[in-house]
C-alpha cells in the first residue's frame, strides 16, 4: 500500500511539474511574440524609411480651420498654450480658436480673461464651458464640433506648444480629398528633467518614431494620438462622430474612420513639443488611462475590424496593437510561475530530465525576443529621433526595462478593469507649464495636484519587489548568474513603488504643515 501511495505521489509530482512548465512556456511564448513584433517594426522601418509622405498639391485658397483646445483645470498651462496658438502662421479670418473648458477651479475665469484679451487683438476665439463632464474629452469635442466654423480641426491638449508653421505644414496634405487626418510626432519639452522623464521619452519615441511611422508607410492602420493632429471634420461625422464609451476616444474614432476608407498621414519629421509627467503618480495615471482605454477599444472594435474590408496586414497589425496590453497580465502570471522554477522546485524530471539543457536554451531564446528585441526597438527609435546622441540610451537600458516591468501591476489593474467593464473617471495627467529649461516652481508642485488616493498599487508593487529580491538572492547564492541577470529588471517594482510612496509621504507632510500654519 505504501509503495502504491509513493508511486501515485511520484506520478502526481511528474504531472504537476509538466503542467507548470507548460504554463510557464505558454506565457513566455506570448510575451516573446509581442517582442518579435517589435523586431518586425524595426524591419518595416528599414524597408520604408525613404517612403516619406508628400502632399498632393497646394491650396489655391486656404480653407477655414478651427483650433480646439480641450482642457480640465489647466490653469498652469492655458496661458502658454494660447500664446503659442495665437502665433500660428495662418490668416486670422480663416482661423477660429475654441477653448473647450470643463474646469471646476478658477481656470474658467482665467480663460475668460484671455479670451477678451485676444479678441481685442482681432482673433476669433471663444470659450465653451460645460458645467458637467459628460463624455469627458470626447463629450467636449462632440459639443464643439457642432458649432465649429472650420472645415478642418487642429486638436491640441493643454500642455502642447505648436510651432508657428504647423498648419502650413499639415494643410497641403488635405488637397487629397481622401485624407482624413494628419498627425505630427510628439516632442518632449522636459525630456531631461529627471530619470522618469528620460525613460518616458524613450518609450514614446519608440511609439512615435517607429510604430506610427511603420504603420502609416506600410499601409497598416495607425491611430490618432489625441492631440497634435489635424482632422477633416466631415470624416469624423462620416464615421459617426466622437463616442465616449471608452476613455481613448481618439483610438476608437481612428479605427472607425479608417474602416470607412479614409486615409491618414503621419509626419515623423515634424515635431510638436509637449510636457511629460514628472512624477510617478502622473505617469501611472496616464498609463492606466491609455492601457484601460486600449482594452476597451479592443473589446468594442476588434471583431468588427477583423470582419471589415481592411487588408489582412492591417487587420493583423490592429490585432497586435489592441491586444498587446494583455501582456501585463501575462507578466503578472509569469511572476508566479517563475519562482518555483528559479528555486529548482519545478524542473524537468523522470523520463525527460535530459531536456534540462534544451529547456535553458529555449528559455533564453524566448527571453531574447521578450527583452533584447525590445531593447533593439528603442535603440533604433533613439537613432531616428536623436541621431547624434542615440548612444545615450545604453546607460538607460536597465532602468528602461525595470520601469516597463514595474508598471505591470498598475497596468494589469487597468486591463482587468476594462475586461470586467468597470467604469472610471477620465483622470487627467498633471501639467505644470514647463519651460524649455525645465524650470518648475515649488508653488506649483505643492498646490497643483494631489498624490495618489490609494496605496493599494504601490503596496502590491513593494510586495512584488520583495518577492523578486528573494529570487535574485537565491539565484546569486546558488551561482545561477544567467537567472540573476535575466530576472534583474523585475526589481523595477521597487522603483515604481518607492516613487509613489515617497510622493504620498510628501503630500501628507505638506497637508500637515498647512494645518499647523492654519
Amino acid at each position: 500500500m505504501l509503495f502504491l501511495l509513493l508511486l501515485a505521489m511520484d506520478a502526481s509530482f511528474y504531472w504537476f511539474n509538466f503542467c507548470w512548465l507548460v504554463a510557464y512556456f505558454i506565457v513566455l511564448f506570448g510575451m516573446a511574440g509581442y517582442g518579435f513584433h517589435r523586431l518586425l517594426m524595426v524591419m518595416l522601418y528599414i524597408r520604408h524609411r525613404r517612403d516619406i509622405p508628400r502632399p498632393a498639391g497646394q491650396w489655391a485658397e486656404l480653407p477655414p480651420v478651427t483650433v480646439q483646445l480641450p482642457m480640465f483645470n489647466e490653469k498652469f498651462v492655458v496661458e502658454g498654450l494660447l500664446k503659442k496658438v495665437t502665433a500660428i502662421d495662418y490668416p486670422k479670418d480663416k482661423l477660429e480658436i475654441q477653448i473647450l473648458d470643463d474646469s471646476t477651479d478658477d481656470t474658467y475665469d482665467l480663460c475668460r480673461q484671455l479670451v477678451e484679451q485676444y479678441r481685442a487683438q482681432g482673433f476669433d476665439i471663444v470659450c465653451l464651458h460645460r458645467t458637467d463632464r459628460t463624455g469627458f474629452k470626447a463629450g467636449a469635442l462632440e459639443a464643439a464640433d457642432a458649432v465649429a466654423k472650420g472645415e478642418f480641426l487642429l486638436i491640441l491638449d493643454a500642455d502642447f506648444r505648436p510651432e508657428p508653421d504647423i498648419l502650413k505644414v499639415c494643410m497641403p496634405y488635405f488637397t487629397d480629398p481622401n485624407i482624413a487626418l494628419v498627425q505630427t510626432r510628439w516632442g518632449h519639452i522636459n525630456r531631461n528633467k529627471n530619470l522618469l522623464t528620460r525613460l518616458q521619452s524613450i518609450f514614446l519615441d519608440g511609439h512615435f518614431a517607429l510604430e506610427q511611422t511603420c504603420r502609416n508607410r506600410s499601409g497598416r492602420c495607425f491611430t490618432f494620438n489625441g492631440t497634435a493632429g489635424v482632422w477633416r471634420k466631415c470624416a469624423i461625422a462620416d464615421a459617426g462622430g466622437w463616442e465616449h464609451d471608452t476613455i481613448t476616444e481618439d483610438m476608437d474614432l481612428s479605427y472607425r474612420v479608417q474602416m470607412k476608407g479614409w486615409r491618414f498621414v503621419y509626419l515623423n519629421d515634424y515635431v510638436t513639443p509637449a510636457e511629460l509627467p514628472e512624477d510617478m503618480d502622473g505617469f501611472k495615471a496616464q498609463q492606466h488611462r491609455w492601457t484601460k482605454g486600449c482594452i476597451q477599444v479592443c473589446r468594442k472594435m476588434l471583431f468588427t475590424i477583423l470582419r471589415s474590408k481592411l487588408p489582412l496586414k492591417a487587420k493583423m497589425e490592429a490585432f497586435t496593437h489592441l491586444t498587446c496590453n494583455y501582456t501585463y497580465l501575462a507578466l503578472i502570471l509569469f511572476c508566479f510561475l517563475v519562482m518555483p522554477i528559479s528555486l529548482g522546485f519545478v524542473r524537468p524530471t523522470g523520463e525527460w530530465s535530459w531536456q534540462t539543457t534544451q529547456m535553458a536554451v529555449l528559455t533564453f531564446t524566448l527571453f531574447f525576443f521578450a527583452t533584447i528585441a525590445v531593447v533593439l526597438f528603442y535603440v533604433v527609435a533613439e537613432l531616428i529621433v536623436r541621431p547624434r546622441r542615440w548612444w545615450m540610451v545604453f546607460p538607460l537600458i536597465v532602468p528602461l526595462l525595470a520601469l516597463g516591468v514595474g508598471m505591470a501591476v498598475n497596468n494589469a489593474k487597468a486591463v482587468l478593469e476594462a475586461m470586467f467593464g468597470q467604469s472610471s473617471e477620465f483622470v487627467r495627467t498633471p501639467k505644470f507649464g514647463e519651460s524649455q529649461e525645465g524650470q518648475l516652481s515649488v508653488e506649483k508642485r505643492a498646490k497643483g495636484y494631489k498624490a495618489i488616493k490609494s496605496v493599494l498599487v504601490p503596496v502590491l508593487e513593494l510586495i512584488f519587489g520583495c518577492f523578486f529580491l528573494f529570487i535574485e538572492l537565491s539565484n546569486l547564492l546558488s551561482g545561477n548568474i544567467l537567472g540573476f541577470v535575466l530576472m534583474s529588471p523585475f526589481l523595477g517594482f521597487f522603483y515604481t513603488s518607492f516613487c509613489s510612496l515617497s510622493r504620498l509621504w510628501e503630500s501628507c507632510r505638506h497637508r500637515q504643515t498647512a494645518k499647523e500654519i492654519a
